[in-house]
């Protein structure tokens, strides 16, 4: 009997690109679903595998199916599946972790030792079908459109990153307004953060961020990021520095133009190690940093419905472009020039190879 195949955006050899191409269908486990992905986005992350830069490379399995921001409709469910039926409206978290460790135990299964990625080191949705254990899945109002659906992944970085803190009145510095940075704005102005200054060097992206409530931009390739910064936040700083460019410049100047005392959280990845001056940066400073990695699961992910499901952020304006899959080309290209929001891919208009 012939295995059935499906079209796949896959990551084939360990180099710049992608090839779009027939593969085989996945096989539904006993603790899995198969769902027929409605939508799926381009990440941050997808951009880092498809330019193949060393953090790929160090952490990439290939060749392999990717992406990991989707939504779809459960079209089968594994023997042991009770939370999840066919015909659901579904997205999933994409980190796929052991549940038995101390970190899962503890309520931090989203820094799990053991944890498998989702269109990383599993196959992912830049496909008509993902597999994805059941555990994981995310039920979607019936009235969220696939297109913001797919969002909620990067939207959770977003949500992590700017409520691992007080935010309520504070001065709010988000450096690096690529679409993740965009819904970190969006999420501070919605949790009633006071004055927000957006910073990048990307005047399209510059505009976005003041559309979703930048009270101020500061565009770092023509003047200083930490005068502008002090100058907005009466000399103090920034109460609130939310790291994320994974620029080397950008994380030494955020640390600079945090208020004594403040919180920086980063989420931005840098591709090489970073010297910082820990003394009179930080440690002199009472700087508290907090790591951010994915989505708290399952907290974040209630948190992010909630903003959603009542209106409390609007997304639409973010999706620029939407695609069908053999325009991945156009897609990565408009995301690794910063010349768009968010890219979504209709799977519904799947290309015939």
């Amino acid at each position: 009997m012939l295995q059935e195949t499906m079209v796949g955006l896959v990551k084939e050899e360990r180099k710049p690109g992608a090839v779009l191409k027939r593969v085989p269908k996945p096989a539904c486990g006993p603790d899995e679903v198969l769902v027929k992905v409605k939508t799926s986005s381009i990440c941050g992350t997808d951009v880092h595998i498809y330019k193949w830069d060393q953090w790929a490379e160090n952490t990439v399995v290939t060749p392999n199916v990717f992406g990991h921001e989707f939504a779809g409709i459960v079209e089968e469910v594994g023997a042991n599946v009770t939370n999840v039926k066919v015909g659901d409206y579904v997205s999933a978290e994409g980190h796929v972790v052991c549940g038995v460790c101390k970190a899962c135990r503890t309520g931090n299964a989203h820094v799990c030792p053991n944890t498998k990625s989702f269109g990383i080191t599993l196959p992912g949705c830049f496909a008509e079908y993902a597999v994805v254990r059941a555990t994981n899945v995310i039920h979607n109002d019936p009235n969220l459109p696939a297109e913001i659906a797919c969002l909620q992944d990067p939207l959770g970085n977003a949500v992590q990153t700017v409520m691992s803190g007080d935010i309520v009145g504070k001065s709010v510095a988000v450096i690096g307004v690529g679409p993740i940075g965009i819904m970190a704005v969006a999420v501070a102005k919605a949790c009633g953060a006071g004055k927000i200054i957006a910073v990048d060097v990307n005047p399209y992206r510059l505009s976005l961020a003041k559309q979703f409530g930048a009270d101020v931009i500061v565009n770092n390739a023509e003047v200083s990021m930490v005068e502008s910064i002090r100058e907005a936040t009466g000399g103090e700083g920034a109460e609130v520095v939310l790291e994320m460019s994974g620029h080397p410049d950008a994380i030494r100047d955020g640390f600079k133009a945090a208020a004594m005392a403040a919180r920086v959280s980063m989420l931005g990845i840098p591709t090489r190690d970073v010297p910082l001056n820990l003394a009179e940066d930080i440690i002199f400073k009472g700087i508290r940093i907090e790591g951010i990695t994915g989505r708290r699961m399952y907290e974040t992910w209630y948190q992010v419905k909630g903003l959603l499901e009542n209106n409390r952020i609007d997304l639409k304006p973010l999706i620029t472009h939407t695609l069908t899959l053999d325009q991945f080309e156009e897609g990565f290209d408009m995301m690794m020039k910063g010349t768009c929001g968010k890219v979504v891919f209709l799977h519904d208009q799947m290309p015939e190879i």
